[in-house]
């Protein structure tokens, strides 16, 4: 943070460009093992203690854990020389997004589908649109900011004060909007889950980065593993959501006269969701064929399309911004 170094053109790689298709294709093998080998599926069912299950549970690890490795909580008090960056992505974060795709998912599932959905389908779909909006993303941010040339490490800052603020405010506030739609919320679990796949992956990540020592070794590590964590990886409001929120929060970052480097990856970490902590819960709450899980998958299919269409426009605009 002492010092501004020119931006490199990011790049996608071969598995970032198609990550879509990765995503579909992995849907599609889980279709395919669900109808071929339903016994199999009741196994990993079964696999569960104090409602979490524990091959989801190695899965979420195996995504969340390398991502956590760059989170460095000693560039926290850089955040000073830039504080209207963090201001918008809090903001957005934690007292609109959650908010408004609850506000969103009852509009839809309880008013505009109605006509076509079973009022107890409908519930477990808000319930898991909710999930997403209140998990803000933590891992594929980092390939969002890198796609928009952001900066890195005030992007490191804005996600490690994020993960830090998602740690004691998730649960209360899923527990509470989940209560707003009269979904009963069994508090031991949705804490437990926000335990094992955010606190403890965190100290994982802190613990393996002192390992590392040098910043080389840490960036040389989370390249072998890049390709392992995303592979570890309902339509209407959540496309409504996702554009909406970009616009508050690029809007906002480009009226507070933030510069884009640290423009760009404040909106997307607004804009993206923490789909590996929301599809965990939502099978650890409702189960594997619910109806919130089912919604919190539909959630990352249109994110990654959604993102790269906003990385696109981040680009498209970035002469409109400060330079620094």
């Amino acid at each position: 943070m002492t010092r501004t170094t020119e931006p490199q053109e990011g790049a996608m790689g071969a598995f970032e460009r198609y990550l879509s298709l990765w995503v579909f294709l992995a849907m599609v093998a889980g279709i395919a093992i669900g109808a071929l080998a339903p016994g199999l599926v009741q196994l990993v069912a079964g696999a569960e203690v104090a409602s979490i299950n524990l091959v989801v549970a190695v899965l979420i690890w195996a995504m969340v854990y390398p991502m956590m490795v760059n989170v460095d909580f000693g560039a926290v008090a850089g955040v000073a020389r830039q504080p209207k960056g963090l201001l918008v992505t809090l903001v957005v974060n934690w007292l609109v997004k959650p908010f408004t795709m609850a506000l969103l998912a009852v509009l839809f599932f309880e008013h505009v589908f109605a006509p076509w959905i079973a009022p107890e389908d409908a519930s477990q779909y808000i319930a898991g649109l909710i999930l997403l909006g209140a998990a803000p993303c933590t891992a594929m941010v980092f390939v969002w900011s890198q796609l928009t040339r952001g900066d890195a490490t005030y992007t490191l800052v804005q996600v490690s004060v994020n993960d830090l603020i998602m740690i004691v405010a998730f649960a209360p506030i899923v527990a509470f909007l989940l209560g707003v739609t009269e979904i009963t919320v069994p508090w031991q679990t949705l804490l437990l889950a926000t335990v094992l796949y955010v606190v403890l992956p965190l100290l994982a990540g802190l613990a393996t980065r002192r390992m590392l020592g040098s910043q080389d070794a840490v960036e040389a590590f989370s390249a072998r593993v890049k390709p392992w964590s995303i592979l570890g990886l309902i339509a209407i409001p959540i496309l409504i959501q996702s554009y909406g929120i970009f616009a508050l929060a690029y809007g906002a970052a480009f009226l507070l006269k933030v510069p884009h480097r640290i423009a760009a990856p404040c909106a997307m970490i607004g804009t993206s969701n923490f789909f590996e902590l929301a599809v965990a819960v939502a099978i650890s709450l409702f189960g594997l064929s619910s109806g919130a899980a089912l919604a919190t998958v539909v959630g990352v299919l249109v994110e990654v399309p959604v993102m790269l269409s906003l990385v696109a426009f981040a680009n498209r605009t970035r002469r409109r911004f400060p330079a620094d």
